[in-house]
């Protein structure tokens, strides 16, 4: 840990989280500080910080998830704030109230929204015509807080990110796209297997390549999944199968075999690597034998999603400085 003066000057106050293109290399990493001080205060000094007192935080779901929801609602609690749950039965955004009527409403109401959506467009409305920061809970397009909580694990675990290899084997999907977003800001390498047809969006490409560039990062695109993971610090996968796309199950299992991550996978990346995976998991995607083993992360990272959501929420709705010392990145 480092002490570092210029991220205090660092402010997302009033800032929406859309995606994190939209964030500077600072601020990333004072959301990364802001969420580890919070979980040193609050989990291991046993401090009680009612830092979002009186505010309330409307949590939209189009699409169910068990830690997205469960680390806003206790996050948001624990800090003293109050979290409102809206489902699609709850609240028929875009169907019956426009985007644009559920907004201004919303404004009204709370201080801030968080979003889980099927289309990014809906967010993109939403954030128009706020007055309030939104925040993106998980769309078709990114999935920034749990990129977030990727890097604060991997930032415990090795004590820093610059230089890291992290390798995606897998489908070519929301978490992806927020990965290379961030990791180049991070100093993070990224090499990326996906099979033919199951490649990022192209426009999310060239967006990485040229951060990669401006950072000093390598990026590589292949469909061997060995070759991607050769000498990486980190395997990272997820659901071949999202919500919405069970139809399709039968054909996606066929394209994505040979990509199921093994001991063998593991055999080729560096010798103390580890595994990362952002849950519901399927033994498709990851045997047992890595899933369950110490070089797998994966309970630490699901936890992470509280201590993450909760230093964005804090970030945008305060002025919060962080008591401990910054972390090393």
């Amino acid at each position: 840990y480092v002490l570092c003066v210029s991220f205090t000057s660092v402010s997302l106050k009033g800032r929406s989280c859309l995606t994190l293109k939209d964030f500077s290399p600072d601020e990333i990493k004072k959301v990364l500080w802001v969420s580890g001080d919070l979980k040193h205060r609050i989990k291991h000094e046993k401090q009680c910080l009612t830092l979002l007192q009186g505010k309330s935080v409307a949590m939209i779901f189009e699409k169910r998830s068990t830690r997205t929801r469960m680390s806003t609602e206790t996050g948001f609690a624990l800090l003293g704030g109050h979290p409102c749950f809206l489902t699609s039965q709850d609240i028929h955004l875009g169907v019956n109230e426009s985007s644009t009527d559920t907004a201004r409403v919303l404004s009204g109401f709370c201080d801030i929204v968080l979003a889980r959506v099927y289309s990014h467009t809906t967010l993109e409305e939403l954030e128009k015509e706020a007055s309030i920061p939104i925040i993106n809970g998980l769309s078709d397009l990114y999935h920034p807080i749990q990129i977030l909580a990727d890097f604060l694990t991997l930032q415990e675990h090795y004590g820093s990110l610059s230089g890291l290899t992290v390798s995606w084997i897998g489908d070519g999907n929301n978490v992806l796209h927020s990965f290379m977003m961030c990791a180049p800001k991070l100093g993070v390498h990224l090499k990326i297997a996906t099979p033919k047809g199951y490649t990022p969006d192209q426009s999310v490409i060239e967006e990485a390549q040229r951060l990669s560039t401006q950072h000093g990062t390598r990026l590589s695109l292949t469909s061997d999944p060995m070759e991607a993971a050769h000498n990486s610090d980190v395997l990272v996968t997820d659901t071949w199968v999202s919500m919405g796309q069970e139809e399709e199950k039968k054909r996606r299992l066929q394209d994505f075999a040979g990509y199921q991550i093994t001991m063998q996978t593991g055999s080729v990346a560096k010798p103390d690597w580890t595994f990362l995976h952002c849950l519901p998991r399927k033994k498709e995607e990851v045997d047992d034998q890595v899933f369950y083993s110490p070089r797998s992360l994966v309970f630490q990272e699901a936890e992470n999603r509280k201590w993450t959501i909760m230093g964005l929420m804090v970030s945008l709705l305060t002025d919060y400085t962080p008591h401990t010392p910054m972390m090393k990145f």
